[in-house]
């Protein structure tokens, strides 16, 4: 079962070493905090070689990109490889312009990732060197429907082959991969997709998960996505009229800060294939 995932999150306090963007850094900090972690951000070349140190995992986030932070990224990176430190990429928006196809790829040449979790467009970008995305949102023509899962359970499996990271494709229906057995998630909510940078707080929280689990990294990334997808349930739940999506945010907050393992084992909706 997954809940025990989050126990161990919540028993061994995670410090996580956060460059992330500018857009959701508060939000991927509250729900590190939420989940039993404890988040540090920082960017800066000169600052981020003695965070990561400290730390116990690197979530790395192209959302918001310039030079001074790409820089962040790969020393970083390289201190946290050095450190045996789990290593997560977020390629937020890879393949909407050339340098954020270009970094993300640039980054796994250069770093180890543990976990590559994006949408589906992002994913396949780092899988061809090239691609499409909207915005920093999936295509409509690569979205994971029950039509095409097998062949999406296979692309994912395939991608951490080469990559020898755990894949998390995350949308309506979310896949946790590695190279032999992927876990297929059909927890959350549609109206997630109406709040800035659900996605990013994944990552971030993902990253506890792991860093807190290291024997598991497979099953406490696949209960990672669980935990947020049932937190975007349980706090749908709870709306009233008049409530919007700045509401729903902090509910999903709230619902992840009193997740525990019988809910997460109770709410969690996976095969696995």
């Amino acid at each position: 079962m997954l809940g025990i995932c989050i126990e161990n999150v919540r028993k061994n306090l995670p410090l996580v070493h956060n460059i992330t963007n500018y857009v959701t850094v508060n939000d991927v900090a509250n729900v590190i905090l939420a989940c039993g972690g404890s988040p540090i951000m920082s960017d800066e070349p000169l600052d981020v070689e003695d965070i990561t140190s400290i730390c116990g995992g690197l979530n790395i986030n192209i959302g918001t990109l310039n030079k001074s932070t790409i820089e962040g990224m790969k020393l970083a990176g390289k201190k946290a490889n050095e450190l045996n430190h789990m290593v997560l990429l977020d390629p937020v928006g890879a393949g909407a312009s050339k340098l954020r196809t270009e970094t993300a790829v640039s980054l796994m040449d250069t770093i180890k990732f543990d976990v590559i979790r994006g949408n589906i467009s992002e994913i396949k970008t780092l899988a061809l060197g090239s691609g499409t995305t909207k915005g920093v949102d999936a295509d409509a023509a690569d979205t994971v429907t029950e039509e095409n899962l097998e062949q999406m359970v296979e692309f994912a499996k395939n991608f951490s082959a080469k990559t020898g990271a755990i894949t998390a494709i995350t949308g309506a229906i979310d896949l946790v991969s590695n190279s032999e057995k992927c876990y297929v998630i059909r927890n959350g909510r549609p109206e997630m997709g109406k709040i800035t940078g659900t996605g990013c707080q994944l990552s971030g929280m993902m990253t506890a998960f792991i860093v807190a689990n290291p024997d598991n990294k497979l099953e406490a990334a696949a209960a990672a996505v669980c935990t947020m997808g049932l937190a975007g349930e349980i706090g749908w739940s709870y709306m009233q009229d008049g409530d919007g999506n700045s509401t729903y945010r902090n509910r999903i907050i709230d619902a992840i800060f009193n997740m525990n393992e019988k809910t997460l084992d109770e709410g969690a909706k996976y095969e696995i294939k």
